[in-house]
This record gives C-alpha cells, structure tokens and sequence, in this order.
C-alpha cells in the first residue's frame, strides 16, 4: 500500500528556521554581555535599534513583494542579521550610520535577491562592508574599555598595529600601547572569547558543524604563526590574530551562515580556510585594519566554484 506524500522520509524534526535562529541569538548573549561590561549600555541600544531597524525593512520588503508578513517575520533570521551588524560595529557609532547598514544588509543584501534562502553573500557583512566604506573613521574607532568615553583609544588594536609597522615601530613598541591586552586588543580579547563560548555552545547543539571554523581559524593562525616565527618584529603572533578583531565573531556566527556557505564537508574546509587565509593578508596587507567582512564576501562570490569541485557526484551521473 502506499502511503501517499503524508510520511516524508526526508524530514528533520527539531531543526526549523526559527529554532535555529533562536539557538543564534542565544549564543549572541555573552558577546553582547561582554561588551555591555566593556562599553556601559550602548551595544544594547545598537541591538534594540537594528532589530527595530531591521523588522521595519523586513516587513516593507515583504509588502513590496507581495508576500505575506507575519509568518516571515516569525522565522528570526532577520533579527540574527540585526544582532550580528550591530555587535561587529563600535558601540560610538552614530544610530543613523547603523540604521543605515541595516537597511543595505536587509532590502539590497537579502531582499534584492529573492529573501532568506536566496541571497549569495552574507547580509550582515554587505552592511557592515557599505559602512566600513562609508564612514572608516568611525568604524574604526572604539572607545576604551571600562566606561570612560573620553578616553579613546583612538583606532582599534589591528588599526594601530598596521599604521605602527608602516612606521618602522617593531611590534614589542607596538604593543606596549593602550590598545593592546594580554593576548589581542584591550577589551577583543574578552569579546572573541565570549563569542569562542557561543561557538562552542552552537556546536554542541549541532546549529554549526565544525568544518568551517576550524579552517578559518586555522587559515588566520597557520601563516600567522609562520611568519611570525621567522620576523616577530614585523609580524604579529597567531594567538593575536585570534583574539583580535572579528576573529571568532566571523568563525562561529558569520562564516557558517548555511546559505552563502559551501555545501559539502571538503567545501567548507575551503571555503573557512579561504576565509582565514585572506583575513590574515587583509590585516598584513590590506587597506582595512581587520579584513574579516571582505574576506567572507570574497569566498560568498567563490561558493559556486567550491561546490562545483567538491560536491559528491549523483550515482550513476557524469560530472558536467
């Protein structure tokens, strides 16, 4: 007898959209907890104004398109993007640079390529791209840890780090500065190991798989540490790289977005070493002090190539 379509043998219980959104802003808590002990109350401004942001757009978006609103709103995603934008920018950011940002990340990011499931680049890091952009100075600029805004460091850890090497400053000159912690920057460090805690808890409840992470942490630490063996005056050490910036942020939260992610297991050791790979020259090299954000659109733009020479052929088909 047949049972008919009721009995799909393909479905996944317990792992919805909205669930595993949810399961995202969980793990977002300590990051925003941390930097609310950092920097006083102004990331959860930030947060509340993108989320705001973000539903408006999302709501106007989906009226344009003629689709129905509620249920949309009700899977999360877009409350992911807004909480990711606005944890990866300084918490002195002016609200209508931010609102801005959203609204790229949401209306052109998402929405201008058909909604959630369509877009071929990370919404959060196209937004925060256009403001990094648009306004370098006050997305480089970070107050100091501990509440005293007039005391600013003036530029982040990576920033002060490029501009002292340019400078001919070794990097134990450099790293004497007040921008610098123990191990990364004053303040990064403690907020990449919040975000490395809700990583951790994102495998553990299988939302990420652990492919993409590892390879990105090791395509940053691997050269890092290479070079640094062979000039530490000229090149910062892995355990820096790895609790500076974006690092962790991008590793568990931005990189493993599954839609503009490689698909296979072999692609996404690909496509996070890539990631790690040109965030570490981006910082070495580049333009930008940090490089996670490009770094993760230029292999966004390198998915289609990954999955043509790492997915597993169909049984019983030629490869095209």
């Amino acid at each position: 007898m047949d049972p008919g379509p009721a009995q799909p043998p393909y479905v996944v219980a317990g792992f919805s959209v909205p669930r595993v959104m949810f399961q995202v802003l969980v793990a977002l808590v300590p990051v925003l907890a941390v930097q609310i002990h950092l920097f006083g109350m102004s990331p959860l401004l930030l947060v509340a104004v993108a989320a705001l942001v973000a539903v408006a757009c999302e709501a106007l978006a989906l009226h344009l398109r003629h689709r129905s609103v509620r249920p949309c709103l009700r899977d999360g995603s877009v409350l992911v993007t807004a909480a990711l934008l606005a944890l990866a920018v300084p918490p002195t950011l002016p609200l209508w640079q931010l609102a801005l940002g959203v609204a790229v990340a949401v209306l052109l990011a998402k929405h201008a390529y058909g909604g959630l499931g369509q877009n071929p680049f990370n919404p959060a890091m196209v937004g925060y791209a256009v403001l990094l952009v648009s306004f370098p100075l006050e997305m480089t600029r970070w107050p100091a840890p501990g509440g005293d805004w007039d005391a600013m460091t003036g530029a982040t850890a990576l920033d002060t780090l490029r501009n002292g090497l340019r400078q001919s400053y070794t990097m134990q000159e450099i790293q004497a500065g007040p921008a610098f912690g123990h191990v990364g920057a004053m303040g990064g460090e403690w907020i990449n190991l919040a975000a490395l805690v809700g990583g951790v808890y994102l495998l553990a409840r299988r939302i990420v798989r652990w492919h993409i992470p590892v390879a990105m942490l090791a395509g940053i630490a691997v050269p890092a540490a290479l070079f640094h063996m062979f000039d530490p005056g000229a090149h910062a050490s892995a355990s820096f790289h790895l609790a500076a910036g974006a690092t962790m942020l991008g590793a568990f939260f931005i990189a493993t977005d599954p839609v503009s992610a490689a698909t296979s297991d072999r692609g996404r050791l690909v496509y996070g070493a890539g990631i790690g790979l040109l965030t570490w020259i981006i910082r070495t090299w580049g333009g930008f002090p940090d490089g996670v954000a490009f770094a993760v659109l230029i292999m966004n733009l390198a998915v289609p190539l990954i999955d043509r020479y790492t997915v597993p052929r169909i049984y019983g088909h030629a490869g095209q």
